[in-house]
């Protein structure tokens, strides 16, 4: 699949890092919906994945309308622009996901990864009312300070509206809980969107598994959950890593991922 010369090339050097560069994000970002797949994070063929590709800021990946996420491949991912006009890819682009997504890379650059599920356990506490992410286990603290909630439910994100009210909403944060819907979270790369997606589903089915107990949560206190969400903020390369190895099983697995 070449990438569009015209419209994206400054440099011939710029451009080989761009086509590497998305050449490589096609495979992580199929790697992370095959993966979530295997978690049972799908969905149907609803929900979504998106990655701004590296040294751009008007053009990003996301899963194709559709598809099953376990058939997902690196060359079936659709890039398009914020306008929603497809670049490359011989799909289409799911309404919802395109009004949800390109607002928040649009206003959010540094959100270069942006995943949203109905994974059950996330979802299942956007469902209780006034329910919130408690520092009741590690996996929970870490997203200490990194979480907030939209409490309104407004329907189906059917235009680009609703997707800028979500994005001011999450800001610089890296979870958002959406109502009555369901969570999103974004990474700075796909392998860290990937950690706080798979980590946020842990904490979230540990903490329920808890409140069925009838017993009272040990809630820890903030001065306690704040350095937990800083020394793994500050590890290096943790989202690659957890990325590396799912690729690691999935190169002997279900190698097409690639294709």
């Amino acid at each position: 699949m070449s990438w569009n010369v015209d419209r994206f090339a400054t440099t011939e050097g710029t451009l080989s890092m761009l086509i590497n560069d998305l050449a490589r994000a096609r495979v992580d970002l199929a790697a992370v919906l095959r993966w979530s797949a295997r978690l049972g994070y799908q969905t149907g063929t609803c929900n979504h994945f998106s990655f701004m590709v590296q040294g751009r800021d008007d053009v990003f990946l996301v899963n194709p309308e559709g598809y099953f996420w376990s058939e997902v491949t690196a060359s079936s991912l659709i890039l398009c622009d914020l306008e929603g006009e497809v670049i490359e890819g011989d799909g289409t682009v799911e309404r919802t996901a395109f009004s949800l997504h390109a607002p928040i890379h649009r206003l959010n650059t540094a959100a270069r990864a942006c995943f949203h599920t109905h994974m059950p356990n996330a979802t299942a506490l956007c469902l209780i009312k006034g329910a919130r992410l408690l520092p009741v286990v590690q996996e929970a603290m870490m997203f200490h300070d990194q979480v907030v909630y939209d409490d309104n439910y407004s329907g189906l994100a059917l235009d680009v509206a609703e997707g800028e009210r979500v994005a001011r909403l999450i800001g610089n944060k890296e979870v958002i809980f959406m109502r009555n819907h369901g969570p999103l979270v974004v990474g700075r790369d796909i392998g860290e969107a990937f950690y706080n997606l798979y980590y946020l589903e842990q904490a979230c089915r540990l903490q329920l598994l808890a409140m069925q107990s009838g017993q009272p949560l040990d809630i820890v206190p903030d001065s306690r959950a704040r350095p937990v969400m800083e020394a793994v903020h500050s590890l290096n390369g943790y989202g690659e890593t957890f990325l590396t190895a799912i690729k690691r099983v999935l190169d002997k697995e279900e190698p097409d991922y690639r294709q």
